[in-house]
């Protein structure tokens, strides 16, 4: 199976619904045999995002084109997608294979043609032993495995994903990440995936969108947006887990020294400008913060409070002198009530602006209520 296209753009794309805004500007270039991954809350615009894409939704503003040819105002069954719902979107009473033949009968395939071509979707999503049950007599997995073949075997020339792997178990959603990618990249496919899980995000994509009240936030490799996060929203979606609100007491150059939360840090400012005595939130990662025995320089008390075994790890809750909760990791559990020191290295210390890009926007409707 080879990608159908070169490059699909999406040139300021929004959607509005009833006068409030749910993607706004969207911009960006899609390449033949990409995997992207639109990430965010519920209520962000990504699942809105996904449905312009593929007809579903028509569009307030912008245009959607694939190499130079506009295909927004083209039909949804005319856009050659293959579309994987969250809920599968199974035909109950139709078996496996005929499930997966639904689309191929819709398009009049020949039946020999139509009878290749499921065969092979159902060896590559495994279920060939499985062709002629119902979805009923299939677990979960298994019925995200038929609604994956029913979009594939189409030979689209872009897949999307709405949230596939939500209503499955934590061990099936890891096994089913790896599945779906190997799919990607063996049959050559060009995937735009809607999540609300940055782990699964990460570990899946080739770019990610993140998205914040229908606002795009960063759009980049998963490296870049992991390393380097435009704001602390998308911080708070990188694993940054500790947002503090603090003041900027000196500033020199992007080193940035800040107060609040009955501590002192030093970090970096590396995407907006910050001056002395702004406001400021200060994104540090558990993993990032180290513990001590005994108080050393640029560290402060802090009192555990929850001493969670994960394993090979230690998560702890712990709060500082003003009550502030931080999240660390450790090696070893700490009793609750013992009182430590830690130290964050400011290379490792994120500093930004109070405010966000589009703060002040109306909320946004929830996206399963649209």
């Amino acid at each position: 199976m080879t990608s159908k296209f070169e490059t699909l753009r999406l040139d300021h794309v929004g959607r509005s619904f009833a006068g409030q805004q749910a993607l706004v500007d969207l911009t960006m270039d899609i390449h033949a045999g990409e995997f992207i991954a639109l990430l965010g809350p519920s209520g962000c615009g990504k699942s809105t995002a996904l449905n312009c894409l593929a007809g579903l939704l028509p569009l307030t503003t912008g245009s959607l084109w694939i190499d130079g040819t506009r295909i927004d105002t083209v039909p949804p069954e005319k856009r050659d997608f293959g579309m994987v719902f969250q809920n599968y979107a199974l035909f109950p009473h139709m078996s496996v294979a005929k499930n997966i033949s639904f689309g191929l009968q819709m398009r009049r395939v020949p039946k020999e043609e139509m009878r290749r071509r499921v065969t092979e979707a159902l060896d590559i999503v495994k279920l060939t032993d499985y062709a002629a049950r119902l979805p009923g007599q299939l677990s979960g997995g298994q019925q995200q495995r038929v609604a994956i073949a029913r979009a594939i075997v189409t030979e689209p020339r872009l897949v999307l994903m709405d949230e596939p792997l939500s209503n499955l178990d934590a061990k099936l959603r890891l096994d089913m990440r790896g599945e779906i990618r190997r799919l990607h990249q063996s049959l050559g496919l060009t995937t735009v995936y809607v999540t609300h899980d940055q782990e699964e995000a990460l570990s899946m994509a080739d770019r990610l969108v993140v998205l914040r009240l229908g606002h795009v936030q960063q759009i980049g490799t998963p490296q870049e947006l992991h390393s380097n996060p435009a704001n602390y929203y998308v911080a708070d979606f990188m694993g940054y887990r500790n947002i503090l609100e603090m003041s900027a007491t000196r500033v020199s150059g992007q080193s940035v020294s800040a107060q609040g939360e009955g501590i002192t840090l030093t970090g970096t400012a590396y995407h907006s400008q910050v001056a002395q005595d702004d406001s400021v939130k200060v994104a540090i990662r558990p993993e990032d913060v180290t513990i001590l025995d005994q108080a050393g320089p640029d560290s402060f008390p802090v009192t555990v409070e929850v001493s969670e075994y994960r394993g090979s790890s230690v998560a702890l809750d712990a709060s500082t002198s003003s009550g502030k909760l931080l999240h660390l990791i450790h090696d070893q559990a700490i009793a609750p009530g013992q009182t430590v020191y830690v130290h964050v290295n400011p290379e490792r210390v994120l500093v930004y602006p109070e405010s966000l890009p589009d703060d002040g926007i109306l909320p946004t409707p929830d996206e399963d209520e649209l």
